[in-house]
């Protein structure tokens, strides 16, 4: 199902571009169709990008929903909207974004770095209150030490604190 193979991950994209454009538009949540309801509790992220650049990306690293589908339209709509670095989507954006949907697996502890691997696992770092979270094969990020350091300075934790490692694996639908 990752890459935007199969019949579920076409449901997630095109719930993901219906929930942001519906709200965009009209300001009214949706509710999934009962025809795009993927069934599940995960969490979710939704990446939005125009012109292959990043537009935005929220997500849930642990299901608050009742199922995907529920999660794909909170987390569309945070991502198009409520993204801290980005100013929200507009109406004229719509018909240039692009939209992935990464449906993510239990994270899991790891013992060290050497059990990361950027291309195949996400990464949250977390120390005290504070978590850093980044998405597997990210362009550009090639080394574990890398991915980790991202997540930490996001997270606004030091380069010399103490950390937790998590890492989760992704399905990822374009």
């Amino acid at each position: 199902m990752s890459n935007g193979e199969g019949n579920a991950g076409r449901v997630l994209v095109e719930l993901a571009r219906r929930a942001i454009e519906t709200f965009i538009r009209e300001r009214r949540k949706i509710d999934p169709p009962d025809d795009m309801v993927v069934p599940g509790k995960a969490g979710v992220f939704v990446s939005i990008k125009k012109h292959n650049q990043l537009r935005g990306c929220i997500g849930t690293l642990l299901p608050v929903t009742d199922n995907v589908s529920g999660e794909v339209v909170e987390n569309a709509i945070s991502a198009a909207t409520r993204d801290p670095r980005f100013d929200p989507v507009t109406a004229e954006e719509l018909d240039e974004l692009e939209i992935s949907v990464d449906v993510l697996s239990s994270p899991e502890l790891v013992e060290d770095i050497t059990s990361l691997d950027p291309s195949r696992f996400g990464v949250i770092v977390r120390s005290g209150g504070k978590t850093g979270v980044l998405l597997p094969d990210l362009e550009g990020i090639e080394k574990a030490e890398d991915q980790v350091a991202i997540a930490r300075r996001k997270a606004g934790i030091g380069k010399d604190d103490p950390v937790e490692l998590f890492r989760f694996r992704v399905a990822r639908h374009t």
